[in-house]
């Protein structure tokens, strides 16, 4: 099977989700090819096991993320099989555009690979999950963490193709805000916080328990709209899409909203006073208790671990 994968980049290289991106296309029998946009993380990507070949693709576009004209370079890079990219932001609006530009079929946030191309993908807000199979040239973005990494070891030859001629126009500089807090999305821990904290003043003892153990803050969308805080944060069906190994839910009632981005979580803690919140329903471990209560018990239990 022919595959090529976009490689997901940061400012700090190559994102963790790239190898896991060659894992899901090393479980159908596949050598893929990585795109490197800008040429960031081409090393890493080619010390992954089972790549076949890295192309760094070099321009001025690739100076800041601009999807209208990063697609043309991956366009012309890209094989004629499949496509894999990382359901994040830029992942997904790449995604979308090639497939519109190549006129073929789009299958987005995939959380299942099976030879033969079949794809598992959760659907009605992760109330049920759909089963299809895809002939022929498709693109297909997949949920970050939904498979576990390729090793190194490998020793890919890289390529290198320059795309400046082809820009008509390019981004030179996006300034973004700073911030030392894990994005939700990439995160292998959350800790989330809902309306049952009562005030945004009570939302500091949350962070606190999350940077005991290295994790991402998330919230609810009531507290999102009604505390001001970054949409950034926000998990469920109108923020972000989720799958940690851990994810602490404080406070937060499981309205279907809310657990259509969480609930494919491998382990789930939920910390609610009310007994019959429906968190409690997909929760692996509950804690019927008052958040006051729990957290300086959980805080105190995880210093000890230190």
């Amino acid at each position: 099977m022919d595959v090529t994968i976009i490689a997901e980049i940061t400012n700090d290289g190559l994102h963790s989700s790239t190898a896991q991106l060659v894992a899901a296309a090393t479980s159908l029998g596949a050598s893929p090819v990585i795109l490197c946009p800008g040429g960031i993380g081409a090393s890493d990507a080619a010390a992954i096991s089972g790549v076949a070949r890295v192309i760094s693709l070099m321009g001025d576009q690739f100076a800041s993320f601009d999807g209208g004209s990063w697609v043309a370079a991956l366009d012309a890079a890209a094989g004629d099989g499949v496509i894999f990219a990382a359901a994040t932001a830029n992942g997904r609006e790449l995604a979308a555009r090639l497939a519109t530009k190549r006129r073929i079929p789009i299958i987005q946030d995939v959380i299942g690979l099976e030879p033969g191309l079949t794809i598992t993908r959760p659907i009605y807000s992760g109330k049920a999950v759909e089963k299809s199979t895809c002939e022929g040239a498709c693109v297909i973005t997949i949920r970050v963490n939904a498979f576990e990494a390729s090793q190194s070891g490998g020793s890919a030859e890289i390529s290198t193709v320059n795309h400046s001629a082809d820009v008509a126009v390019a981004i030179k500089e996006a300034i973004q805000k700073a911030t030392e807090r894990l994005d939700v999305s990439e995160a292998e821990i959350i800790v989330s916080g809902g309306r049952g904290l009562g005030s945004i003043e009570n939302f500091s003892k949350l962070e606190a328990v999350a940077d005991q153990i290295g994790a991402a803050v998330g919230a609810s969308r009531a507290i999102v709209d009604e505390w001001g805080l970054p949409h950034s944060m926000q998990v469920g069906q109108t923020g972000k899409t989720v799958v940690p190994q851990l994810y602490f839910a404080v406070g937060i009632s499981g309205a279907i909203q809310h657990l259509a981005g969480m609930r494919s979580s491998k382990y789930i803690v939920a910390i609610n006073k009310d007994p019959d919140a429906p968190i409690f329903s997909v929760a692996d471990y509950g804690i019927v208790a008052k958040w006051e209560d729990a957290l300086p018990i959980l805080s105190s239990e995880l210093a000890k671990l230190q």
